[in-house]
């Protein structure tokens, strides 16, 4: 039976009942004042538009109402539980992406609506791990990518020199937005956005996220020389010199997570502001944190994605607002 016949993807209490179980394992929670012991549950009241209110408790202790909403990025959302539900699980099981316009064709909802729960899914997704990555005998690679024109566009190199032409067109990263990425072979990915990649802000980056334990593998490029011999080892590959293997020295990994997120960017999303990139790439990271490499299929991915719904409210004022600054 498919997965897309549960019911909890078509009927609301189900719906309800569903999320109760992954964010109320323990039995439900007052968000008001972190009560449990009298937590009494309200059957078939009705809001101000006459249709029931599921999943409706009451606090014994502050004796205030609430549902499994608060406190996560369904609060104040009128959209029903079951459609949350099924977003999630697109967005989930999709490898590159559901634009907002799918959404708002497949969940019969407006675009405006679309694009604003597909941001607050993003955010569930966005990880919290702090942890180093690799380890004792374990290989990190780290590469930096540039996608989509930057809103700030700098005519001089960190170098202090002008980037080369041809023509009137810029070579190499000019204008264009810059993405750092660290993937432990094996394990998980991590990408960052910066205004721009120079030698401080990725050796920054990097030396807080991987063990310094870690084999780094890097490509020739001279913004990893010096961080990298803070590592148990550095291995180099000579790209321009069609090195692209050499042992167990290569950057392939994470030039293949940088190829998902392109192919994704350009053919699914298409256009994307720069103040929200940070929220796609955490929607790559998830997916590829959670693939099906690790024993992770699409219901466990969109289940992971379910748990991180927790304090994390993104009100629509505050991401309109970016978007029309950007």
């Amino acid at each position: 039976m498919s997965i897309l016949s549960a019911a909890y993807f078509h009927d609301e209490a189900a719906a309800f009942e569903h999320v109760e179980s992954i964010l109320w394992a323990n039995g439900p929670v007052c968000p008001h004042c972190g009560g449990y012991d009298r937590i009494y549950a309200l059957k078939n009241v009705t809001g101000k538009t006459g249709k029931v209110r599921h999943g409706l408790r009451k606090c014994g202790q502050c004796r205030k109402q609430f549902t499994v909403r608060i406190g996560t990025i369904f609060e104040e959302s009128h959209l029903p539980m079951h459609k949350w539900l099924q977003a999630i699980y697109l967005m989930a099981s999709s490898k590159k992406g559901v634009s907002a316009h799918q959404l708002h064709r497949t969940l019969e909802v407006t675009y405006k609506t679309a694009w604003f729960l597909a941001h607050r899914i993003r955010e569930a997704m966005r990880a919290g791990d702090l942890a180093p990555l690799g380890g004792n005998g374990k290989a990190v690679e780290a590469d930096e990518t540039y996608f989509g024109k930057s809103d700030d566009q700098p005519t001089m190199r960190t170098d202090g020199k002008p980037f080369l032409t041809r023509g009137k067109k810029r070579r190499g990263p000019a204008g264009k937005r810059s993405v750092v990425g660290l993937v432990e072979r094996g394990g998980s990915v991590r990408t960052f956005h910066i205004d721009r990649a120079t030698k401080a802000a990725v050796g920054e980056i990097v030396a807080n996220n991987v063990n310094r334990e870690t084999v780094l593998n890097t490509d020739e490029s001279r913004l990893y020389t010096e961080i990298g011999r803070e590592f148990a080892g550095h291995e180099t590959v000579m790209h321009t010199a069609n090195e692209y293997v050499r042992g167990d020295a290569y950057t392939n990994t994470i030039e293949g997570v940088f190829s998902i997120f392109k192919r994704g960017m350009k053919g699914v999303y298409q256009h994307c502001s720069e103040k929200h990139l940070h929220r796609y790439l955490a929607e790559f990271d998830f997916r590829y944190n959670n693939r099906i490499a690790l024993g992770i299929d699409d219901k466990a991915r969109a289940g992971r994605a379910l748990e991180g719904v927790k304090g994390k409210r993104l009100t629509y004022k505050r991401t309109y607002e970016t978007t029309i600054s950007a």
